[in-house]
């Protein structure tokens, strides 16, 4: 078995190559403990890297699902809350009718003034029924109409589902449109019957019994429709509170692949620095002999 000569240049070499390992780990060591970082390329870490990559996706996707659902509360609350004061209105207005279906105490003149207070009324609910969310009619589907229904009381937006995505295969419609909350039939609605109402209250008061009945059904089926709207809010609140949680979750996973222990880089840092002051030291002793050496 044949012994490697060992020469001088093969000592040099061998000593700047461990030099150079030692120098790139120290370097390593520094780049961790100042990022902050355990990966700070791909290559410090392929399966680290991956993990890191399906992490910020799924961090990237919760955020727009998170976005979403705020949006998606906050058209639910707007709906909510025109629609409550529709129904206040609504049990005004029958209140109103009541008052005004007693024919021994309510004569031409103070059927006059409900009739007035009633149109006051319908002004303010038609109004509600046009209230916009971010630009757009809040009871007209996706229509572009910035209005929902006409001042006659006609229905001009569209029956659209506006839908926001709130989680992984989870969808909610968060709007209500008109026909939905307002409407009894393709002829009948809340503004035909308040219509109705007003020329019966003026003209014929023996019809408000029917008046009467229409405007039950019409605030029934706005009940109906607030009741479902308190359904889907709590849906995208719960969905909305998950992902809260979700992306602390994920933030955690991420932490524990990308971020480095503090206390655990500055002793490795340490060693480094040691191994390669040693090994400076010993290779100033290795290479110590010069040409006058050997011309001895």
């Amino acid at each position: 078995m044949s012994t490697p000569r060992i020469t001088q240049r093969l000592m040099v070499e061998r000593s700047l190559g461990s030099l150079q390992t030692g120098l790139g780990r120290l370097a390593r060591s520094q780049e961790q403990l100042s990022t902050g970082r355990v990966i700070n390329r791909p290559s410090d870490s392929p399966t680290g890297t991956n993990d890191a990559m399906r992490l910020r996706a799924q961090i990237a996707s919760d955020t727009q699902h998170a976005r979403n659902a705020s949006d998606g509360l906050s058209y639910l609350g707007r709906t909510d809350e025109a629609l409550s004061r529709m129904v206040d209105r609504l049990h005004k207005a029958r209140e109103l009718v009541v008052q005004g279906a007693s024919t021994g105490s309510a004569g031409p003149q103070a059927r006059e003034a409900l009739a007035a207070e009633l149109e006051q009324i319908r002004a303010s609910m038609l109004s509600l029924a046009n209230t916009q969310h971010m630009g757009r009619s809040l009871f007209g589907g996706t229509s572009g109409s910035p209005q929902a229904y006409a001042a006659d009381g006609t229905f001009i937006g569209d029956r659209n589902d506006v839908i926001r995505t709130v989680g992984n295969d989870m969808s909610v419609k968060v709007n209500t449109t008109g026909p939905t909350a307002f409407e009894l039939d393709a002829d009948t609605n809340l503004f035909t019957v308040l219509d109705d109402t007003i020329v019966a209250m003026r003209s014929t008061p023996q019809d408000l019994g029917t008046s009467l009945e229409q405007i039950d059904a019409v605030q029934s089926t706005m009940l109906s429709a607030l009741a479902d709207v308190g359904t889907r809010y709590g849906r995208v609140e719960d969905a909305l509170s998950t992902l809260g949680v979700t992306e602390i979750t994920n933030k955690t996973a991420l932490s524990e692949v990308e971020n480095v222990d503090i206390a655990k880089a500055i002793v490795d840092l340490q060693m480094q620095e040691v191994a390669y002051q040693s090994a400076l030291g010993a290779t100033a002793r290795v290479l110590q002999p010069s040409l006058l050496d050997f011309l001895r």
